[in-house]
């Protein structure tokens, strides 16, 4: 299993295994990548069913971490397709999933209440009792909307101490 959370992790994007590898090369404690037909990056998605297994293993060789972005909302038809592939690479013990659909959150975690879910930036929470909400229903941590201030940050972490919080600080990547 990777390393145990630091106070600060540096995340990289990895849009597929060649750009993982220089995320980790270049300093990344960890790295985020799509699992394709669920995440809203689809196109620029280099990762399928059979390397993912692999990046999850070369990150553990590094002692590093890997979260799977799977942030679409999704239609009726696609949910238990979304549920079913969740299970799967829940069993490939990923550090985490990133989601922004609350149902499919509720759904996961009722599947499989020993998974890591962080909230994606694509919910859009921007204020601590959004946080809060988040936190009471078993997410780990909360990618925070772009938009937000340091001070407001500072607030949802006075008021929401508990819970892990995620900045992006350079672009939108």
């Amino acid at each position: 299993m990777a390393e145990p959370m630091k106070e600060l992790e540096l995340l990289m994007p990895a849009g597929d295994p060649e750009k993982l590898k220089y995320a980790y090369a270049y300093g990344a404690d960890a790295v985020y990548a799509g699992v394709p037909l669920f995440s809203l990056r689809a196109r620029e998605n280099g990762f399928n069913a059979g390397n993912i297994g692999e990046a999850i293993r070369y990150a553990r060789q590094l002692g590093k971490r890997i979260y799977l972005t799977m942030n679409i909302y999704a239609h009726n038809s696609r949910v238990d397709r979304f549920l079913d592939s969740f299970c799967e690479l829940q069993d490939l013990q990923p550090d985490g999933f990133i989601i922004s659909d609350v149902g499919l959150i509720h759904k996961a975690l009722k599947l499989r209440p020993d998974a890591v879910i962080h909230l994606s930036t694509q919910a859009n929470a921007t204020n601590w009792t959004a946080v809060e909400f988040w936190r009471d229903i078993g997410v780990k941590r909360v990618v925070l909307s772009r938009e937000l201030s340091i001070k407001e940050i500072a607030e949802i972490h006075q008021r929401v101490p508990e819970m892990e919080l995620e900045a992006f600080v350079h672009g939108s990547v």
